[in-house]
Order: structure tokens, then C-alpha cells, then sequence
């Protein structure tokens, strides 16, 4: 019956992106997700003004896309690990946020319940998915338990149409201050920063041969998701970096390409640049976490030059596997990673010219210097040293910077804070 029925909502779908243009279905459906949001908005202030008294035992329901294979869903399974490793009674509820990305992810499957048995929601559903999301959770939430959302934003500003959303919650929580402070400039409610524990966890299995990468080569990597807006990963200018550093004549480099969701045209796009160059090779499979760790640990160098992020899970992981990082010195990476550990791009901000969903025109991002990069290519590839270094630095600081014992003592203190008041 489930089935049947997500056949018949994407066909339904389907009919009306073919009836209506998409800009009226946007505008219509925004309508509609707000008039829920400040309704459900009233009931939380009402919830507030009595003062919040729990009914149920204490814990939290972490509420999240834990099967996705997508940033979101590993996003929730970094927060789910942590939860593990606390005294935190906890349960994980699965949201299926979109029926077209895939939701194969078995790391937490045994531990998902269909209740929601304790005091604190933590929702980790950013706010572009949110509007759904109002119609399907359990509207006894807003009234009963304290909710506490978990966002990810990229940029400065945040949005305003989503500024309503904020109103939800008793308080919302990000894993970078770089995304709290965008997060202030909309909420009335407290905003923490709880940083991620990272891990990256490989297997022997997945060596360059698996990939079918050549083992004579020192590799350059980068990784971007289409169903992520690639213009903020911006691919093109690891690939612009990679030509000025090297000829197609430089046989012993290569750049990795490993591209999510990759479309065609995209992927084609990316080898008319480098037209000429017979040491490209891409990586299109949708790969299991550990292959993804290991491609990242075989590699000699991961490359971002990216124009914002909202953590910067890419750099972090690289650095857990002890591969140096190449990556533009601006957005919540600049929080876990400096100059001393990777190699740190300088930028000039630049306004979006047009809206790139879900950013808008006027807001700013950054424009990495790709001659730096491509410098930072050359000198990792001919100082073996400075190399070395650097991956000894980058392995230590982060392991330190987001280790489990700090992450774990971090969410039970905000816990603590939470049930005390």
C-alpha cells in the first residue's frame, strides 16, 4: 500500500511540474508550509509562556534521515554516534524527507524505533525540507516535548522565507559557529554550536586498484554532489588549478573526480576543460561510507575549492585518513582546519549574480584564488617534506579538534542544561 501510494505522489507530481511553471508551484506550496508553521508556531508559544513541563522520560529522539545516502543522512549518523557513545537515553526515528534519493544506508537500521518516547526532539531536517515535514511528524511534538532543530546553512544571510521555521523550536543547534551566527541573524531562540565528532573509518579492500586508479601516479581528489548545487562545490576550479599546475605532459599526477548523482553533461562538461589530458578519472558509483573513507585515504591530495560550506565533511575526513588538504581559507571549514594543518586558499567574496537555489542573488560567497591552488598542487607534489608534514599535523590537530570524549561531553552538558532548567 506504502508503495502504491509514493508511485501515485511522484505521478502526481510529475503531472503538475508538467501543468505549472515551477516558480507558481514554489511560491504555492511556501504559502502553504508557512500557514502550517505559524500555526504550529502558536501552539509552541503557548507551550513556552506555561513553561515547559515534561510528562515523559528523559532522552532524546533524534528525528532524522539516518538511512540517506546523501550529506543530510551522514550528517545524521555523525550525530547519532555520538548519542551512542553518551549516557543519553535515546531512539533514532527515520525521515524520509524525499522518495527520489536513495535510502540505503543499514549503519543504525536496528536502532530505528516508529515512537518518539522521550522528553527532547532533536530534528535534524534543515529547513528547505522542513515544510513537509509539518504535515507528516506527530503534531503532539510542538506541544508535549521540547524541540531542538539541527541546521546546516552555507552562507552569511539566511533566508529569509525561512525565518518562520524558527519560531518552532525552543532552540536550534549547528555543528559550526560560522553557520550559528547566520542562523541569530532570523531566530529568537538560543542557537549553540555543537562541531561534529568525525570519523572516517576504511577498509583494506578499497585500494587504488578497486577504483581502477593507477598506482604510478600522485593523485589530486575532489568530490561534489549534483544533488548538492555543484556551483557552491565548484568544480571547475579544481580542474582550472589542476591545468596550470601541470601539463598533459606531467605524467606522474592525475585528479580524481568522484561525482555524486553526476549528470551527464556535467561529467562531459568537466572533460572538454581538460581536452588533452589523458590522467583523468572519474568516480560515478554511489559508494558505501568506508569505499568513500578509503578513496580519500588512497589518494595522495583532496582538493576544495569551494565557495561556502556548512562543516566541510570532505577536509575533515581527508585530514582523519592523514591526507593533506588543498581548500579555500573561508566558511565553517576555517573552524577545524588553518595554515599550520592544510593548505589554506585565499579568495575574494563575490555576490551570486542570479539565484542558484537555494541561494539567493545579492548574497556572497567566496571566489577561490585559483593560481594559489594551484601553487599549493605543485609544491605538495615536489617537497616530499612539506608533505609529510602536513599530513602528520592535519591527522593530529583534527583528531584532537573534533575527538569523541570532547563531542560526547559537549551534547550530555547541553542536555544537562536543558533538563535542569
Amino acid at each position: 500500500m506504502k508503495a502504491l501510494l509514493i508511485k501515485a505522489a511522484k505521478l502526481a507530481k510529475k503531472i503538475i511540474k508538467a501543468i505549472f511553471p515551477a516558480s507558481w508551484i514554489k511560491a504555492v506550496m511556501n504559502t502553504i508550509y508557512h500557514w502550517k508553521a505559524r500555526k504550529l508556531a502558536a501552539v509552541v508559544k503557548e507551550k513556552q509562556q506555561k513553561g515547559f513541563k515534561p510528562v515523559l522520560p528523559e532522552g532524546v529522539n533524534l528525528i532524522a534521515s539516518i538511512t540517506g545516502d546523501s550529506g543530510l543522512g551522514q550528517s545524521s549518523r555523525l550525530i547519532a554516534n555520538v548519542l551512542e557513545h553518551s549516557d543519553i537515553p535515546h531512539v533514532i526515528y527515520n525521515y524520509v524527507y524525499s522518495y527520489s534519493l536513495k535510502m540505503e544506508d543499514t549503519t543504525y537500521a536496528d536502532r530505528i524505533s516508529t515512537e518518539l518516547p522521550y522528553d527532547i526532539n532533536l530534528v535534524h531536517i534543515n529547513p528547505r525540507e522542513l515544510g513537509p515535514a509539518l504535515f507528516r511528524l506527530p503534531k503532539s511534538i510542538w506541544s508535549s516535548q521540547y524541540n531542538i532543530a539541527f541546521w546546516l546553512w552555507e552562507l552569511e544571510d539566511f533566508p529569509e522565507e525561512w525565518a518562520v521555521y524558527t519560531d518552532l523550536f525552543d532552540e536550534i543547534w549547528t555543528p559550526a559557529e560560522f553557520v550559528s551566527n547566520a542562523v541569530r541573524t532570523a531566530a529568537k531562540c538560543p542557537v549553540h554550536t555543537l562541531p561534529y565528532h568525525v570519523t572516517a573509518p576504511t577498509e583494506d579492500q578499497y585500494d587504488r586498484a578497486w577504483f581502477g586508479l593507477p598506482e604510478d601516479k600522485f593523485l589530486f581528489a575532489f568530490m561534489y554532489d549534483a544533488n548538492s548545487v555543484a556551483d557552491r562545490k565548484n568544480p571547475m576550479a579544481v580542474v582550472k588549478a589542476f591545468m596550470k599546475a601541470f601539463s598533459p605532459e606531467d605524467t606522474g599526477v592525475g585528479l580524481v573526480i568522484k561525482a555524486n548523482n553526476g549528470k551527464t553533461e556535467d561529467i562531459e562538461k568537466l572533460r572538454q576543460q581538460m581536452k588533452g589530458y589523458e590522467n583523468l578519472y572519474f568516480v560515478t558509483d554511489n559508494l558505501k561510507k568506508t569505499a568513500v573513507n578509503s578513496l580519500l585515504k588512497c589518494v595522495d591530495v583532496f582538493v576544495s575549492l569551494h565557495r561556502a560550506e556548512g562543516f566541510g565533511l570532505g577536509m575533515a575526513e581527508s585530514m582523519m585518513v592523514g591526507t593533506p588538504s588543498i581548500a579555500t581559507n573561508w566558511s565553517a571549514n576555517t573552524e577545524f582546519m588553518n595554515s599550520e594543518v592544510g593548505c589554506m586558499v585565499d579568495y575574494k567574496l563575490i555576490r551570486l549574480e542570479r539565484d542558484i537555489e537555494p541561494y539567493h542573488k545579492g548574497s556572497r560567497w567566496a571566489d577561490a584564488d585559483v593560481d594559489q591552488a594551484a601553487e599549493y598542487m605543485k609544491k605538495l607534489y615536489g617537497e616530499p617534506e612539506y608533505y609529510r608534514g602536513l599530513s602528520e599535523k592535519g591527522y593530529a590537530y583534527i583528531n584532537k579538534k573534533l575527538g569523541l570524549e570532547e563531542s560526547v561531553a559537549r551534547l550530555e552538558a547541553q542536555v544537562k542544561r536543558i533538563g535542569d532548567r
